[in-house]
């Protein structure tokens, strides 16, 4: 009897990364902790919407700032804490400047095939997509590309109208009013069609 591949260790460990990755995807999800779902909402919300207003390059840029600017307040503040008690705690990074950042040739070789494999098949998708092949399943994309916009519009558009309910009643009525006009105008030059009386 021979002994199934899948069962090596190498197998068994990348089967329980993959199962403690969904995990905690799930656990996100469903906001089985606040905080930190919190966070990743918030912050994919925020990137979603300066992509949305900013260049690519320019929020990358603002992301890279705001860090850069933690990081230097962090460490003039322990520099000055430092003094003042006379410690000598060294730097406040130095557990993580001593740690080994480097990707290793194994890693890469363990991890290239799958994520090889992983791009093909997504371009494959998206030219499937793009070049409309199934109807239904690019406007199903579609629909998925304006989800965020329908999600923050749920959320925003009763409280602006609640604010701004008077103007927003006076300009709606302005363009109902041109509609209208306009439908009014090219109805009266068709020929044996009569304007709605209200």
């Amino acid at each position: 009897m021979h002994a199934n591949s899948d069962n090596t260790p190498s197998a068994t460990a990348s089967g329980m990364e993959i199962k403690h990755w969904k995990e905690q995807v799930v656990d996100l999800l469903y906001w089985r902790d606040l905080q930190r779902t919190g966070v990743v909402f918030g912050a994919s919300l925020f990137l979603l919407l300066s992509l949305s207003v900013c260049s690519i390059i320019s929020v990358i840029s603002y992301v890279a700032l705001a860090l850069l600017s933690v990081t230097i307040s962090f460490r003039i503040y322990k520099g000055i804490l430092q003094a003042v008690q006379k410690s000598e705690d060294g730097h406040p990074f130095k557990m993580y400047l001593d740690k080994d950042v480097g990707i290793s040739s194994e890693l890469v070789h363990k991890y290239g095939d799958t994520a090889l494999a992983h791009f093909n098949s997504l371009i494959k998708e998206l030219r499937r997509l793009f070049l409309v092949e199934d109807l239904v399943d690019s406007l199903k994309l579609v629909y998925t590309f304006h989800l965020p916009t329908c999600l923050i519009g749920a959320f925003s558009w009763p409280v602006i109208y609640e604010k701004h309910q008077a103007q927003i009643d006076h300009y709606y009525g302005l363009v109902n009013k041109q509609i209208k006009d306009v439908l009014g105008k090219i109805q009266a030059k068709i020929p044996g069609a009569k304007p709605k009386t209200e």
